[in-house]
């Protein structure tokens, strides 16, 4: 099969690779249907997360079918229509029973296109299967439901969630990209009082208010000002870091109130400095966290009923799986190109042959 394969820092290829093959009874191999990119796998290649290896297969994200599953499988079988969650989960050990699985110890947690071969190829091996993928109902598109494998959870849980958003709050969200604008778009479930999007990029000042966000700002017109002006000087009461550079996450820390939250969403790459001298008499709260996609669930459930933004509000370029370099260079490119979310392949789900 074809697959986009790490060759180690600034390096990818498109390239012929083994099919992927049952290794454990709780696997399950899938046709990908449905591919995207996330900010993450530039990270990767940038050499921001050493634990990918070269050789690897990279991508968290797909919807596909599943052609080949293990002896225990037992939610899934071959013919399903399947989103697949850019976490695994054992579902046995102490965090996966907490629903933390993105802390899972029993050799789950993010592993596609992390430790294990990944989603940016023509097929798939996915561990624990009956837990890391979900079978797609037939009012959700393909493309609607790739939103769902890590962004929609990803800005909901790590964002909103552990943001403690709530009525009436001023809510600041840094880095106007597709986590960004999901964070935005499920924050307004807890009706804050006003979304405010922040972005270095001109391009994408325009996403958030179609969104949701009540003002979007550049990073070079002084926010941290905007939302003084806005709070009489209070600061924000949920500030969400969602870019992963040290000069973001910083600009964070000034901009929250006493007693306020700064949820950190963003994969850092380089140290960043906590000003505990300004920060400590203050009662902020500073979260971090890995997505454990407790809430897919719930959110395709909420995407089936139309209460989440469809693919078309946050696609804005659309590829062959063949074109993956081409993508590649679209969505890394973004502050020039205007990309939101890039999305390959895409079949339309009918024409999977659902086993009856």
């Amino acid at each position: 099969m074809k697959a986009l394969v790490f060759q180690g820092p600034g390096q990818t290829s498109w390239e012929d690779v083994p099919d992927p093959g049952i290794k454990d009874a709780a696997d399950a191999v899938i046709r990908v249907e449905a591919v995207t990119i996330c900010g993450t796998d530039l990270h990767i290649i940038k050499g921001d997360v050493p634990e990918v290896t070269p050789g690897t297969v990279l991508g968290h994200e797909a919807v596909g079918e599943v052609v080949e599953v293990g002896s225990d499988v037992r939610t899934v079988r071959p013919g399903d229509r399947v989103l697949i969650s850019c976490i695994a989960a054992c579902g046995r050990c102490g965090f996966c029973r907490e629903n933390r699985y993105g802390q899972c110890r029993g050799g789950g947690g993010w592993v596609l296109g992390h430790l294990i071969d990944g989603t940016q190829a023509e097929y798939v091996r996915v561990p624990f299967a009956d837990l890391s993928v979900h079978p797609l109902p037939s009012a959700v598109t393909s493309e609607d439901a790739v939103l769902l494998a890590d962004i929609f959870p990803t800005g909901y849980e790590v964002g909103v969630l552990n943001g403690h958003v709530r009525p009436g709050d001023t809510v600041v969200v840094v880095g106007a990209g597709p986590i960004g604008l999901a964070t935005i778009a499920t924050a307004q479930l807890y009706t804050p009082g006003r979304i405010i999007a922040v972005d270095l990029a001109e391009s994408r000042l325009e996403a958030p208010r179609s969104m949701g966000a009540d003002a979007a700002v550049s990073a070079a017109e002084d926010p941290e000002q905007l939302v003084m002006d806005l709070t009489d000087g209070l600061g924000a009461d949920v500030v969400v870091e969602a870019v992963g550079v040290p000069e973001a996450f910083e600009q964070c820390t000034r901009m929250v109130r006493p007693g306020g939250h700064v949820a950190n969403v963003g994969v850092h790459g380089k140290p960043a400095a906590l000003h505990l001298e300004d920060l400590w008499i203050k009662d902020v709260t500073i979260t971090t966290g890995l997505v454990d996609t407790h809430s897919t669930p719930l959110l395709l459930r909420m995407m089936a009923a139309g209460r989440l933004p469809a693919a078309s509000a946050m696609v804005t370029h659309r590829f062959e799986l063949g074109q993956m370099e081409e993508a590649y260079e679209v969505f890394s490119g973004a502050a020039h190109t205007g990309a939101l979310k890039v999305v390959l392949g895409g079949a339309k789900h009918d024409e999977v042959n659902v086993a009856a």
